[in-house]
């Protein structure tokens, strides 16, 4: 009997205790409004990808049970679903663990932040703190307190279309050696043959050998077929008689006079035996200084410094001529190297010569297109907007010009405007191992990162492509809107860039509202974005007539921007007006 006693003693008071605790957990729970709870910022907004929350709560004193543990749980309620920030954990002071600890007598104050990841859904929600109190074996859940409504994603209105660069220019071929005809396309080509008579020491006769040699019978040659080929033109042909720089000034300014005629005879003489009729311009110069310096600076002759010193020390002809004369043991070297090279008429033939026309670059780019050099290629591509068009050519550059980086650059950079980015991928890597670190290339390989959203391994790239070109700091700019880096986005956004609903947007979220209305206001072409920031800009500042003129365009351009705006809490203010609602409909 004494034992049945002791258990229902035992009993009693267990439930006396489990009352007691369920009865001041619920009046925790009835008194929860005076609990004070204030958000930053008041509406949730996405920034990074993220949709971050910071709380300040406050509790008072007489409120906070001494045995009582709260874990509080900031919630996101979307039409899709709830989602849940970290927990956070208060307690009594006398609960024996590592929360943060609340005095029943005092009271205290609470600081949360919390980070999740954006999604649509979250645009139409709204945010709730969830409580869940505990003390010893009892438990409850308070009613939810809403904190905020919605998420503005302004941030996501950005366009992540990451521009690429087409790669025209190669100043070198696989040897090293400068090659014209693989760098940018020039369909007339300025071209011309030099060959010289030499006369000898005062005298303006031409021989007879000089004028069977082999550079003289080349020139011949050269301007017959110029001026008989299809596709060259013959600009002219220039005589320059020349003396050379020695003895005195008056003999040789006439010696170069009658070189001048003589030349001249017997080259009119081979253009009507060729029956070529051109421009035929003579001129003379009594001593040839610019020559002389020109083979001084070849030659390897003792004194060569000291001789192009004097030359620049001195402009007299005399002078120089003495002081050159002063240095013996050089001037014979001179006089039999340098000197009888001088003693000429120069002959210049002009030629352009005159490439394909655009109909039969276009037709070979697609038919034959081994036919055509890289300039020309290359060129065929920007002869049509068609991109399934200069898809095909690129692809032939390919074949035909295999190990030059601009084929599979270029035809990565179509393919990647057209959508698909594993296949440009593959092809600007191919581009870059033909031309390592080639900064095009490495803005394109940033390009397909962007579009991954690899921010940071695309602004590597894009840092690899210092130099490329302007595509770069938009690219840039995109990185730093998606990063959240506002101020840094701006900076990299230019008045030339292309995208210019990016530069304004990277100006809105920078909360520059007027720099990114001029900035909208410049371009070129107003698009459904475009007039959208706009609406934006307007509701913003409370331009009532701007946002419902500019909404209204943007709903016309694009017909998404209608489901957009009904759910954008950058127009909260406006969704119960009639206008705002007419635009919608």
């Amino acid at each position: 009997m004494r034992n049945l006693k002791f258990s229902y003693l035992v009993l009693f008071i267990f439930s006396t205790a489990l009352l007691m605790s369920c009865a001041s957990l619920k009046k925790m729970k009835r008194d929860a409004g005076k609990v004070s709870y204030s958000v930053v910022p008041e509406t949730l907004e996405a920034h990074n990808g993220k949709v971050d929350v910071a709380l300040q709560g406050r509790i008072p004193g007489k409120y906070f049970v001494k045995k009582a543990t709260i874990v509080a749980t900031p919630v996101l309620k979307t039409p899709e679903g709830e989602k849940f920030y970290e927990p956070y954990i208060l307690q009594g002071e006398k609960v024996k663990a590592n929360n943060k600890v609340i005095k029943y007598d005092e009271g205290g104050s609470v600081s949360y932040k919390g980070s999740i990841p954006f999604e649509y859904a979250m645009r139409k929600s709204e945010l709730y703190l969830k409580i869940h109190a505990t003390k010893g074996a009892k438990s409850l859940d308070f009613e939810p307190v809403k904190l905020a409504n919605g998420v503005i994603a302004t941030s996501t209105l950005v366009d992540n279309s990451p521009i690429s660069i087409l790669g025209f220019q190669k100043s070198t071929n696989s040897t090293g050696v400068y090659d014209p005809s693989i760098d940018k396309f020039q369909r007339v080509v300025p071209d011309k043959y030099v060959a010289d008579l030499i006369y000898l020491i005062n005298s303006s006769e031409v021989r007879g050998k000089e004028m069977t040699k082999e550079e003289i019978q080349h020139l011949s040659k050269y301007i017959k077929e110029a001026y008989k080929a299809e596709r060259k033109e013959l600009k002219g042909v220039e005589i320059s008689a020349y003396a050379s720089p020695d003895g005195k000034l008056d003999f040789n300014t006439q010696l170069s006079q009658k070189r001048q005629g003589t030349s001249s005879k017997v080259i009119e003489k081979d253009l009507s035996k060729n029956q070529v009729q051109t421009e035929l311009k003579t001129k003379y110069t009594p001593e040839d200084w610019d020559g002389f310096k020109e083979l001084m600076e070849k030659s390897t002759i003792q004194d060569k410094e000291l001789i192009l010193r004097v030359l620049s020390m001195y402009s007299d002809p005399e002078v120089r001529e003495r002081e050159i004369k002063n240095l013996s043991a050089s001037f014979t070297t001179v006089a039999s190297e340098i000197l009888p090279k001088l003693r000429r008429a120069k002959i210049t033939a002009s030629v352009n010569l005159i490439g394909r026309t655009d109909d039969e670059i276009s037709t070979l780019a697609i038919s034959d297109p081994s036919k055509l050099n890289q300039a020309e290629l290359l060129y065929a591509a920007t002869l049509t907007t068609n991109p399934q068009v200069q898809k095909t050519i690129y692809t032939n550059f390919t074949k035909v010009y295999s190990d030059d980086w601009r084929g599979y650059n270029n035809l990565g950079s179509v393919v990647f405007g057209l959508g698909d980015s594993d296949a440009a991928a593959s092809d600007f890597e191919k581009a870059d191992r033909l031309d390592p670190k080639n900064p095009i290339v490495q803005n394109n390989l940033g390009c397909i990162e962007l579009k991954k959203k690899n921010l940071a391994k695309a602004e590597e790239l894009f840092g690899a492509a210092t130099g490329a070109g302007n595509e770069v700091h938009d690219n840039l700019g995109i990185v730093k809107i998606m990063q959240g880096q506002y101020e840094t986005a701006v900076k990299y956004f230019t008045d030339d860039s292309q995208n210019v609903a990016n530069h304004a947007l990277a100006q809105l979220l920078n909360n520059d509202n007027n720099g990114a209305l001029r900035t909208l206001n410049g371009a070129a072409v107003e698009t459904g974005r475009i007039a959208y920031l706009k609406a934006i800009i307007a509701a913003r500042t409370a331009k009532s007539s701007m946002l419902f003129e500019n909404l209204g365009n943007a709903v016309k351009k694009d017909a998404a921007y209608k489901e957009l705006a009904k759910t954008d809490l950058e127009f909260a203010k406006y969704f119960d007006d009639q206008n705002f609602k007419l635009i919608l409909q």
